[in-house]
């Protein structure tokens, strides 16, 4: 099994449930910055030209939520995906919400600080993404009101959602979240956690390659 890609980039994600599954794989590392991801030996594997990408035997996979999904089926026996129908609904609730309103408005503004041509920048995009993305942290901080996990007792895939709250974190828009900061905070004391996003951009900046696991063992 192989999964390319390199944290911080959304990679975290799959690479999470792979340490968590104890699974054997190989990580591919992909320099984004370096535009590895658009030569055409990439986009021979995911002719997106996004990471990561899972390959797992007959299987290539593309998109981070949807590897992890995968994995959990397939190697889980059980574990990470609720038993009934109406939890496994609400934890695809989540992994949905996370992907699409609190992650996107974060990668907006992060195409118009740092990605895209100076030309095609607009700064006042980053004032509008703030605003939507704290828009819809407040009722998921009402949710984590006493709460463990995101959908009943267990740790499921929406819990790896934890990898997009610490982006949001990072970036300050957990200042008024609590509830937030604390999943955040037990999800990557996990002996399986990856790299936090601050800890793999300190080492990509220091010229390593991150680590697969946080902790060892």
């Amino acid at each position: 099994m192989k999964l390319y890609g390199t944290p911080p980039t959304r990679a975290i994600r799959p690479l999470w449930l792979l340490n968590e599954l104890a699974l054997d794989f190989e990580m591919i590392m992909v320099d984004v910055a370096q535009g590895e991801h658009l030569q055409p030996s990439f986009r021979a594997i995911n002719p997106f030209g996004k990471v990561p990408v899972l390959v797992d035997g007959d299987v290539t996979l593309a998109e981070s939520a949807a590897i992890s999904l995968y994995l959990a089926e397939r190697y889980g026996n059980g574990r990470f995906i609720p038993s009934t129908i109406d939890d496994r609904a609400r934890m695809q609730q989540w992994i949905f919400f996370l992907v699409t309103e609190i992650e996107q408005p974060m990668w907006r503004c992060a195409l118009h600080k740092h990605l895209y041509a100076e030309a095609e920048r607009r700064p006042e995009e980053c004032a509008l993404a703030e605003r939507d993305c704290r828009r819809f942290l407040a009722p998921m901080e009402r949710h984590m009101t006493g709460r463990e996990y995101f959908v009943g007792s267990d740790l499921s895939v929406a819990d790896i959602g934890a990898y997009t709250l610490d982006w949001a974190d990072m970036v300050g828009f957990l200042d008024q979240s609590p509830n937030l900061r604390g999943f955040v905070e037990r999800m990557y004391e996990r002996k399986a956690a990856p790299p936090r996003i601050d800890e793999a951009f300190a080492v990509l900046h220091g010229g390593g390659v991150p680590s697969a696991r946080r902790h060892a063992g």
